[in-house]
C-alpha cells in the first residue's frame, strides 16, 4: 500500500509539473503570439497619393515632434481617431512610389521582379500580376474568410478586350479591340485572385468613372463585365457600397466567417480640378477666407514652390473628404459590434509632392513621395503608440496573416517580413528590426534608413548618351529634413559604404534585375 501510495503521489506530481510547464509555455507564446478565439475581420484602406504628413494628428502631441519637417494643416478627425487609439509608423515606406508596382507588392507580399509589376500597367505595356502566386485576398479566402474588394485596382495589363460601349467582351477580336481606358482596366472574374464580392471603379476621374460589380445590386442591375456609369463621387459611392455589405441585408456574405476587406479610394489621387474635387470639403475648410493665397500658411513644407503646389486646396479638400467618408465605414462597423475585432490598416500607396522640389506627383525619390502613413488598429488586442520601425510594402501581407492567427499559412514565397509579434509585444526579441528599406524607380535603387536616404540614378534617356550611373548622393534627415542638399558618396565615405552594403543586401534578396546582372559593381558591393 505504501509503495501504491508512493507512486501515486509521484504521477500526481509529474502531471502537475507538465501542466504547469505547459501553462508557462503557452503564456510565453502569448506575448508575442495572437491566442485567437474568434477571427478578426481585416479592412485594409489605403486612399491614392494621400502622403504621410497629411492628417491632423502630426500636429498633435506625440507625433508633432516625430515628424520629418513640418506635417500639413489638414482637418482628419477620423484618421486622428484611428491613429489615436492604433500603432503609428513614422517609417513605412513605398517602396517603389507609384500606383501599380505598390500594388503588385501589397497584394502579394513579394517584390516587383515576382510580382510582375515594374512599372504602371497601361495599354501597350505587359506589366501585369502574375496569375500563379499567392495574394492576401486568395490566403485570407482559402482560411475561411469572406473576401472583398472595392474601388480602385490597377494591377493588370491593359488589353483591348473591350466593345465600343465599354463592356468587356473578352476578345481582342469584333466586338471588342477596344480598350476601356488608358491607364486602367477592368478584373474578369478569372483573374481576380481569391475575391468573392467585387466592387471596381476604373479612370481617375471621381466623380465619372467606370464602374463594374458583380453584385447587380450596386450597377442597376447590370452584369459583372458590363460597364456603369454611376456619375457619382467615388468615396460616396464606395463608402454605401461597403456599408450595405457589413450590413448584409442581401446576403452580400457569408456572417459565419469573419470578412477580409480592401478598400482603394482614388482621391487625393489627380485630377484636382474644381470639378473634380468635393467642394464642400475646400469651400469649409481651405476657402480663401482661411487661406488668402497659396503660401507658407498653406504650402508649408520648406522646401516647396507655391506654384507648382497651387493645388493644395484641392489636395486637402480630397483628404479631407476621404476622411469622411471612412469615418461613415468605421461608424458602421461599430454598430454592428465589429470595429474592436477588426484589423483596420489605413495606409497609401504613395505620397504627393505637392510643390516640394518644384514638383507635382510622384515616383521620385524625396520624402514627400516615398514616405506613406501607416496605422494599425485593432484596439481588442494591440495598445496604441508609435514606432520607428523601419515597414516595406511586401510586409503588410505576411504581417496581417500574423495577427490575424494565420502565421502557419504564409506561404514561403514571401518576401515580407512578418512583423505581428512586434505589434503584439514591443519588447519581443522574434523579430530583427530592419536597418533599411529598398527604394526604387525605373533608372533609380537606393535605401531608406532612419537617418538616410541613398540613391544611385543610372543614365537611361537616349538624350543622356551615356551609361554608367548618373548620381550617387546621400540625403542626411538629421541634418537636412528636405533633402534640399545632395550629398556625393565620396564626401561621406564610411556611411556611404554602410549603406551600399545594406543596397547590396536588399538587391540580392528581392532578386533585383540590377543584382542579376551585377550592375555597378564597381559601387555596389554585391
Amino acid at each position: 500500500m505504501k509503495f501504491k501510495y508512493f507512486f501515486l503521489c509521484l504521477s500526481v506530481f509529474i502531471f502537475s509539473c507538465k501542466t504547469n510547464k505547459s501553462s508557462a509555455e503557452k503564456n510565453t507564446a502569448s506575448n508575442t503570439e495572437v491566442t485567437i478565439t474568434k477571427r478578426p475581420n481585416v479592412l485594409i484602406i489605403f486612399p491614392d497619393q494621400l502622403r504621410r504628413y497629411s492628417a491632423g494628428f502630426w500636429s498633435k502631441e506625440p507625433y508633432k515632434n516625430l515628424v520629418v519637417g513640418k506635417p500639413d494643416p489638414v482637418i482628419t478627425p477620423n484618421i486622428d481617431k484611428i491613429a489615436k487609439n492604433g500603432i503609428v509608423f513614422t517609417n513605412a515606406v513605398s517602396n517603389y512610389p507609384l500606383c501599380s508596382p505598390y500594388r503588385g507588392m501589397l497584394i502579394s507580399g513579394v517584390y516587383p521582379e515576382q510580382s510582375g509589376i515594374w512599372r504602371n500597367c497601361r495599354a501597350g505595356r505587359d506589366d501585369s500580376l502574375k496569375d500563379d502566386i499567392p495574394t492576401m485576398t486568395s490566403l485570407f479566402k482559402e482560411a475561411g474568410y469572406n473576401t472583398s474588394y472595392i474601388g480602385k485596382v490597377h494591377w493588370l495589363e491593359n488589353t483591348p478586350e473591350f466593345d465600343s460601349a465599354g463592356n468587356y467582351v473578352g476578345t481582342t477580336k469584333s466586338p471588342g479591340g477596344k480598350h476601356l481606358n488608358e491607364y486602367d482596366t477592368y478584373i474578369p472574374p478569372t483573374r481576380r485572385h481569391g475575391i468573392e464580392y467585387f466592387y471596381q471603379c476604373v479612370k481617375d476621374s471621381h466623380f465619372n468613372p467606370f464602374v463594374f460589380s458583380n453584385d447587380p445590386y450596386t450597377i442597376d442591375g447590370k452584369k459583372d463585365g458590363e460597364v456603369h456609369l454611376p456619375k457619382k463621387y467615388t468615396p460616396e459611392s464606395e463608402s454605401n457600397v461597403i456599408i450595405d455589405y457589413l450590413k448584409n441585408n442581401r446576403n452580400q456574405r457569408d456572417t459565419s466567417k469573419p470578412f477580409f476587406m480592401m478598400w482603394s479610394l482614388n482621391p487625393p489621387h489627380n485630377p484636382w480640378g474644381d470639378k473634380y474635387t468635393d467642394m464642400t470639403m475646400v469651400n469649409k475648410y481651405y476657402n480663401t477666407n482661411k487661406y488668402p493665397k497659396i503660401d507658407d500658411k498653406l504650402v508649408v513644407r520648406e522646401n516647396a514652390d507655391f506654384e507648382a503646389g497651387n493645388h493644395a486646396r484641392n489636395y486637402f479638400g480630397a483628404v479631407t473628404s476621404v476622411d469622411f467618408y471612412i469615418g461613415k465605414v468605421l461608424d458602421q462597423l461599430e454598430a454592428i459590434g465589429e470595429l474592436d475585432n477588426t484589423i483596420v490598416i489605413f495606409s497609401s500607396d504613395h505620397g504627393e509632392m505637392l510643390g516640394s522640389h518644384g514638383k507635382k506627383g510622384k515616383n521620385v525619390i524625396e520624402l514627400e513621395s516615398t514616405a506613406i502613413p501607416f496605422i494599425v488598429h485593432w484596439p481588442e488586442r494591440l495598445q496604441s503608440r508609435t514606432t520607428d520601425l523601419l515597414v516595406s510594402v511586401p510586409d503588410v501581407l505576411p504581417t496581417v496573416m500574423g495577427l490575424s492567427g494565420l502565421k502557419k499559412n504564409i506561404p514561403s514565397s514571401i518576401q515580407g517580413t512578418d512583423f505581428s509579434s512586434f505589434l503584439i509585444d514591443k519588447n519581443t526579441t522574434e523579430v530583427k528590426k530592419p536597418k533599411a528599406s529598398l527604394l526604387m524607380l525605373g533608372n533609380s535603387r537606393g535605401v531608406l534608413t532612419e537617418r538616410y536616404t541613398l540613391c544611385l540614378t543610372e543614365y537611361k534617356k537616349a538624350k543622356d548618351n551615356k551609361e554608367g550611373l548618373k548620381l550617387k548622393y546621400i540625403y542626411d534627415h538629421k541634418v537636412d529634413p528636405y533633402q534640399l542638399n545632395k550629398i556625393d558618396i565620396s564626401e561621406k565615405p564610411k556611411v556611404a559604404s554602410e549603406l551600399l552594403a545594406e543596397l547590396s543586401k536588399l538587391l540580392k534578396k528581392t532578386n533585383d534585375p540590377w543584382y542579376q546582372n551585377k550592375k555597378y559593381s564597381d559601387v555596389i558591393p554585391y
